[in-house]
């Protein structure tokens, strides 16, 4: 087994070559459930994970997962906020695409670390601007990579491979559907 930065190689190369082969092997579904706690509190855990069409139950309810605004965003401060928990998601994606390739391209990195920031404008949330966006404004992400045996025109590549195929980024840049239904709930459901 050919380890680089962690990444069995060859694992990554039979993935590879068996999505090629098979498209649907490549296909997931993520879930989560989540229940309010009152006032901006939301806990959450994880639901069961589809890959290749297959259904593996054993990550229902394993990680739990809270959320809460800090106090000068309506929140109580009890738990990371929903915009940290989003560059949590881009900066864990990052790290696994440049992980992944890294190893693929056979650069060994020593270390890196990202630092990430996203700009709100409360006026959209608010409805006070109806021309401002609710969301992030903008995301920066800064990449510190030390590897010391790889030209920085390499690294740069690499950090273009981290643009073009990392899931979560390509989320936040390309418009996607994101579609809400109303269920009605137990209570609800005898009226």
């Amino acid at each position: 087994m050919s380890l680089i930065n962690d990444i069995d190689v060859q694992a990554l190369r039979d993935t590879t070559a068996a999505v090629r082969a098979n498209p649907e092997l490549g296909q997931a579904t993520f879930s989560v459930n989540g229940s309010w706690q009152g006032g901006c509190r939301l806990t959450a855990q994880t639901g069961p994970l589809t890959a290749g069409g297959e259904r593996d139950d054993k990550r229902v309810a394993r990680y739990v997962m809270r959320s809460d605004e800090p106090a000068p965003l309506l929140g109580t401060d009890t738990a990371v906020s929903p915009a940290e928990y989003l560059l949590q998601a881009l900066a864990g994606c990052c790290t696994v695409t440049l992980a992944a390739n890294a190893a693929a391209e056979g650069v060994e990195l020593k270390s890196f670390r990202l630092e990430l920031e996203g700009d709100v404008d409360l006026r959209g949330f608010l409805g006070i601007d109806p021309t401002v966006r609710p969301g992030l404004q903008q995301v920066c992400v800064r990449l510190h990579i030390d590897a010391p045996d790889t030209p920085r025109e390499q690294l740069e590549e690499l950090v273009a491979l981290v643009e073009s195929r990392s899931p979560i980024r390509d989320t936040l840049v390309s418009p996607i559907d994101v579609v809400t239904t109303l269920a009605r709930s137990r209570q609800q459901s005898g009226s």
